[in-house]
């Protein structure tokens, strides 16, 4: 109990998007490697409207206590439940683009919010 007293909220919380990572079976961000299939999970810290080359693009940034992801749909402008603070399911193949793991178009599943 003295240990969860001491520790901070953003250690606590990567320490639950790991222990909720592995539970489900995915792989931890910061040990996908350049071309690797993933199934990896966390939650979106920002989501932003980025054209890439004259096309729109909504790109996430997903964390799972490890690492960041950058997650991009290409071709979308918004997608319904995609918002900061959501808790999701991805999987897809790893690149590399300015030494950022990024995962275009994924398949994805959004997890419940809260008690939901």
């Amino acid at each position: 109990m003295f240990d969860r007293l001491s520790t901070s909220q953003d250690d606590l919380h990567s320490a639950e998007l790991q222990e909720d990572a592995q539970a489900a079976g995915c792989s931890r961000i910061c040990d996908c490697d350049d071309r690797q299939i993933v199934k990896v999970t966390g939650t979106l810290r920002t989501v932003t409207l980025r054209p890439r080359s004259g096309v729109p693009a909504l790109e996430a940034e997903l964390f799972d206590g490890t690492a960041p992801l950058d997650v991009v749909w290409l071709g979308r402008r918004s997608i319904v439940g995609i918002e900061p603070g959501r808790r999701l399911i991805a999987s897809g193949r790893i690149s590399m683009s300015h030494g950022r793991r990024v995962l275009f178009n994924p398949k994805y599943e959004l997890r419940p919010l809260g008690q939901e």
